[in-house]
């Protein structure tokens, strides 16, 4: 299961929902026939697959219906709810590689290490800023303690992803 958004809030009076996308181009989720929704973003076992009815841009948000939400206390119930979709469900990313598309899952476990091969842990988690995501980077301290970083997910500071093998290079320093 891949987690592409939350929903945030209902929208008019018909089961139509607000979506908070984890990424930068839900206009292709579209494609999906069944969303999944859940309450926790790393456990699946409660999770239930809805249809798409429809989804449209509306201003600068995207609103969806769902098979089965017809009214605006449906819809409340679904706020706060993660969605997502088995990956053999998704779109296809165009060669990732070369554009720099990627699903967050893509990205979680990935090594971190920046322009000077010093390792800086492995990505943990994306937030949404909404500027712009930032990965939450973890490492184990000398110590044992647990140390995290929020690195902005950019151009500048991400130089490489390299998901094959398993590993991100980064312009940020060990100390910072």
């Amino acid at each position: 299961m891949v987690v592409l958004g939350r929903i945030t809030a209902p929208y008019g009076v018909q089961g139509w929902v607000r979506l908070h996308p984890f990424g930068d181009d839900p206009e292709r989720w579209q494609e999906i026939e069944r969303w999944w929704l859940g309450k926790e973003e790393n456990d699946f076992s409660g999770w239930r697959d809805y249809p798409l009815q429809a989804m449209r841009l509306h201003g600068k948000a995207w609103i969806v219906k769902l098979v089965g939400v017809d009214d605006r206390i449906g819809a409340e119930g679904l706020v706060g709810l993660y969605f997502g979709a088995p990956r053999d469900a998704l779109p296809v990313l165009s060669s990732k590689l070369e554009h720099g598309e990627y699903y967050w899952s893509d990205l979680i476990g990935l090594s971190v290490v920046n322009l000077g091969d010093e390792p800086l842990g492995r990505v943990a988690n994306l937030l949404e800023s909404g500027a712009h995501a930032v990965l939450v980077v973890t490492e184990e301290g000398s110590s044992g303690e647990k140390i995290e970083r929020l690195l902005p997910f950019v151009a500048q500071v991400v130089k490489e992803v390299d998901v094959p093998a398993g590993l991100m290079r980064v312009d940020w320093g060990k100390d910072w």
